[in-house]
């Protein structure tokens, strides 16, 4: 049940949240938010500039010190409670995820949410348990401090906002440190609603929140001299910019950019539930999902067998309103989405590819007004092709062949990526030996999309750096700072005193 002052899920128009306020943004200028099923208007948020950035920037150092001083159990109770609301009001916040971005309800409700509020309960545990280390010599002590690093700029993707937002904003809360954050200005209506509905509880300064074009604001956030650490998750150009503003003044960046993971079926692996994970891999979220398994390496053998399958598991995924429980499948998240995956649709044909299944916009009763597009498999496929080195972020899958072990360890890891990856099959050694050799962050056994709380999430190569999701997040959080005490008295007589 939503505790909107005016009884709707969401509010008709949002703006900054500055100091605990939310306030109009400098330029007057808005940013609709679309429901991507119909292209209906939802609601409305500031289209923000440098001075909105400035500002946010001010108050938040201005939070700094008294929050960076505040006790574990302070930390501990607000994340906490963020939980406990975001628990009592689940199903508003997955269908607010679900109107803006066009994700299943079913997804939202069972992926999405739930996800986010482990983030915050993962968390809160962690505000006591940053401590720092003592050394023992014979003539001192030593101290590590382990400190806040200070004013985080958190820039967030369209894909998974409510989850992006969560495995940003806990660990740089529990840690002591204030947030500017800007959220995707196409998809982020449930991250408004959230901080909204939060805004009493979390002390002001402490978060800020910019909605506006990444031009427009991002530079600014990142370059200005009282930021003190970024992260951001979004393209490989985007973070090439991030990383240029972060050089201004030196400061760390945690990056995630996405993946063309490869997905690995073994001719001694469960085919049935092998196709279900290609299936998943390739509907979940539309495919907008950087860990996405796209590149489907099929043993030879099995290769047949299983593409029959898969084919009729895609043919009838039901697409529609997302907002249904009974759909799978919704429309991609904006038309700009849209056409991006339609261009490889029609690149794919050009490199020589073959299409099983889809290959087009899906139409129909339902379908027509919305940004969908068929769930689609690329046979004929080789690994250097365009469509198996790029990021889709569609509900695409490029199946390429294989027959010995060396050859697909070889080609999983030929590619600029390296995010996550599957493997499947019944020979324990063999898939010991397989996920062993792939350069990538995360691999799953038998079983695609196996999240795990507190396991770490992050790249190799240019997936990007650093880890989420995990306590090991905690270490770019904070900063540590050595004190040696002296306990030999006197001068030491370098100088003949």
């Amino acid at each position: 049940m939503s505790n909107n002052p005016n009884g709707a899920l969401h509010q008709k128009e949002y703006g900054h949240l500055i100091n605990g306020a939310w306030v109009a943004g400098d330029s007057g200028k808005t940013i609709d938010l679309l429901n991507p099923f119909n292209g209906e208007k939802l609601s409305q948020i500031a289209a923000g500039n440098s001075k909105d950035v400035n500002a946010a920037v001010d108050a938040a150092s201005n939070a700094f010190p008294e929050w960076s001083q505040s006790s574990p159990n302070q930390r501990q109770e607000i994340l906490f409670e963020i939980a406990r609301r975001l628990k009592v009001r689940l199903n508003d916040y997955a269908m607010l995820e679900t109107l803006n971005n066009g994700k299943p309800l079913r997804e939202s409700l069972h992926f999405d949410i739930p996800q986010a509020i482990n983030q915050f309960e993962l968390f809160a545990g962690a505000a006591f348990h940053l401590h720092g280390q003592s050394f023992d010599y014979p003539d001192a002590i030593g101290l590590v401090h382990r400190e806040p690093i200070g004013v985080c700029a958190q820039i967030i993707p369209w894909n998974v906002p409510m989850i992006m937002m969560a495995c940003k904003i806990a660990p740089a809360l529990a840690a002591g440190n204030t947030i500017v954050m800007k959220p995707a200005e196409t998809v982020c209506l449930s991250v408004m609603e959230f901080f909204r509905e939060m805004s009493d509880i979390i002390p002001p300064g402490v978060v800020n929140i910019i909605s506006g074009y990444g031009p427009d604001v991002g530079e600014t956030l990142i370059t200005h001299p009282d930021v003190r650490k970024v992260a951001f998750t979004g393209s490989i150009p985007t973070a090439q910019k991030v990383m240029q503003y972060a050089s201004k003044n030196i400061i760390p960046q945690t990056l995630e950019l996405g993946g063309k993971s490869a997905q690995i079926v073994c001719d001694d692996a469960d085919i049935d539930a092998a196709v279900e994970g290609a299936t998943m891999s390739t509907v979940l979220n539309k495919g907008e999902v950087c860990l996405a398994g796209s590149r489907l390496f099929l043993h030879e053998t099995i290769q047949d067998e299983f593409l029959e399958k898969f084919k009729t598991a895609l043919e009838n995924i039901r697409l529609g309103d997302p907002s249904d429980i009974a759909t799978q499948m919704g429309p991609q998240a904006s038309v700009m989405q849209r056409d991006k995956v339609c261009s490889y649709l029609e690149l794919g044909a050009e490199e020589g590819a073959s299409i099983l299944t889809g290959g087009q916009r899906a139409s129909g009763v339902g379908l027509d007004d919305g940004n969908f597009i068929q769930p689609t498999i690329f046979t004929n496929v080789t690994n250097d092709m365009r469509i198996a080195q790029e990021e889709i972020f569609g509900p695409v899958t490029c199946v390429i062949p294989w027959k010995e072990d060396d050859d697909v360890m070889r080609l999983a890891n030929e590619s600029n990526y390296g995010l996550a990856g599957g493997v499947w099959t019944t020979n324990l050694a063999r898939a010991h030996k397989i996920s062993r050799s792939m350069q990538t962050g995360t691999v799953w056994i038998n079983r695609y999309y196996n999240l795990k709380s507190a396991m770490p999430l992050g790249g190799y190569k240019q997936s990007g750096f650093g880890r989420e999701f995990c306590f090991d997040v905690l270490n770019h959080y904070t900063i540590t700072k050595s004190v040696v005490i002296n306990l030999q008295e006197g001068a030491m007589g370098m100088y003949d005193q």
